[in-house]
């Protein structure tokens, strides 16, 4: 799964082959093949883990002074700079409308649990579609410029 995540994350659902992650992990594809019988159902795997690691991260992240907003902030640039990568979801999500309805259901479900998380945290809809977004777009951002400082620019004002 941890090289399925590698390769979604870098290259997208279309972006990886079975043959690939047994390569990287070195076994036969029949073994990646065991374990999930579906393209699918890897990728779905692979998206549900991430959104349970991805959630638990941001509580690790809630400490007294700082802000929800500002440990948002942080788990994202954590996930940025840890490894360099989009957020999974958010590659997932960038291409919804090709993914198999399996996987849509994760990526959605990243999404919806994240706004409700920043919601129960005392933010209002409106301002948790809009931080979620804009940590987002400042990841894309700063993936595609090549400039991982380009995360804190586009992030600056929410913090403030």
């Amino acid at each position: 799964m941890d090289a399925a995540e590698r390769r979604i994350r870098k290259a997208g659902y279309s972006g990886f082959s079975f043959r690939e992650i047994a390569a990287d992990v070195g076994v036969k594809s029949a073994s990646v093949h065991y374990h999930f019988p579906t393209k699918e159902r890897l990728a779905a795997s692979v998206a549900r883990r991430y959104t349970e690691r991805f959630l638990s991260a941001l509580d690790q992240e809630a400490v007294p002074g700082r802000t929800e907003i500002e440990a948002w902030i942080t788990a994202f640039r954590r996930a940025l700079h840890g490894d360099g990568k989009m957020c999974l979801c958010g590659v997932l999500g960038a291409t919804s409308h090709d993914l198999p309805e399996e996987v849509m259901i994760e990526a959605r479900r990243f999404f919806q649990l994240c706004l409700e998380k920043l919601e129960k945290r005392g933010l209002s809809h409106a301002k948790a579609v809009q931080t979620l977004a804009a940590l987002e777009g400042a990841m894309l951002l700063a993936n595609v410029l090549g400039d991982p400082s380009t995360f804190d620019e586009a992030t600056a004002s929410l913090a403030a």
